[in-house]
């Protein structure tokens, strides 16, 4: 069989490492771009055989650099994204809107077969949003430059090497009490990563174009639920107290100031609306590739970092099933 070469963007992170292993076994050649050689090549190189994977150092916005490497690439894929904006340059209309257009523009100009783009799930219902509507502008110009994209929209992306359920696990093993925002009755459609990655894989291997693909997981979960099963799942106990808008937007500014916030106002903001399917768009089951894996059942495999004992402790639930019926009393 025939290589494929696939340029990737984001691919130190656990969308990017997944998806990684996805294509090298399917016969993909990858070209990964990272900004920081020494520190991320070691985790990079580690994800395919030997002569399937090269690492290139650039800065995303070195255009002759990074024209260079769409010379012989048949397929782009941009995972880059941020959830909250730093300086030296980093902002949500650089990386979301400038960046993505200018890779639509060059997928154009070297006739590449595709151009896949991650985007995120609810960004037109949330308007007071800075991060949605950089998002949105940049679906936009990525649509404008390169018809032929496939946008895929998800919903919150869980796995071992998430920032959501590990942070989240290792704050309510800490804290006595965890802040509810909007009464935790945000919904949410989790999707695991690798239900992503086999999505993004069928997309490339069976010529989906021009689509936004809405890709969510098998249920529905608001996000007091979410931080319930992960309370059952390590066996604690924590008082989910409901935040007032004002208190939650004063505490969102202060941690603000930290390099790495819990919350922003414009994360707060986003929590406002349901993050599950729109109706607008089709969505992975309905390209082919329904979700497989529970919330429950996966965190399961993973969470006993966080139970008293760690891998040796005891576990009292066995299934999803069982975990929901333990939420359902709650």
């Amino acid at each position: 069989m025939k290589e494929k070469n696939c340029l990737i963007f984001g691919g130190s992170g656990q969308i990017g490492r997944n998806l990684i292993r996805k294509l090298t076994k399917n016969n993909y050649k990858v070209t990964v771009v990272t900004r920081n050689l020494h520190q991320k090549s070691y985790i990079i190189k580690t994800q395919a055989n030997a002569g399937y994977i090269d690492i290139v150092e650039a800065n995303i916005f070195e255009e002759d650099k990074i024209r260079e490497l769409f010379k012989k690439a048949e397929i782009c894929i941009n995972l880059i994204g941020i959830l909250y904006e730093q300086k030296k340059g980093n902002t949500f209309r650089n990386i979301h809107s400038v960046f993505p257009s200018l890779l639509a523009k060059l997928s154009k100009e070297y006739n590449l077969k595709h151009f896949i783009h991650l985007s995120a799930l609810g960004i037109n219902e949330a308007t007071d949003s800075e991060y949605a509507k950089s998002k949105l502008e940049g679906e936009k110009e990525i649509l404008k430059n390169f018809p032929l994209a496939t946008i895929l929209r998800p919903s919150i992306v869980f796995s071992q090497d998430d920032q959501l359920t590990t942070n989240f696990l290792t704050l309510l093993n800490r804290l006595p009490l965890f802040p509810l925002y909007y009464n935790g009755k945000t919904k949410f459609a989790p999707i695991h990563c690798s239900d992503l990655t086999d999505t993004i894989h069928h997309v490339i291997s069976n010529n989906i174009y021009s689509k936004i693909i809405e890709c969510v997981g098998p249920e529905i979960i608001t996000f007091k639920e979410i931080l319930q099963r992960l309370l059952n799942l390590i066996d604690k106990k924590r008082i989910l107290l409901p935040f007032p808008l004002p208190l939650a937007e004063l505490s969102a500014r202060f941690f603000e100031i930290l390099p790495k916030p819990l919350i922003t106002r414009d994360q707060l903001r986003l929590l406002k609306y349901d993050n599950i399917p729109s109706g607008k768009y089709k969505t992975n089951s309905d390209v082919g590739m329904p979700s497989k894996r529970y919330f429950n059942d996966e965190v399961k495999k993973y969470c006993y970092m966080w139970r008293e004992g760690g891998q040796f402790s005891t576990e009292k639930y066995t299934s999803n099933n069982d975990l929901e019926n333990k939420t359902g009393q709650n």
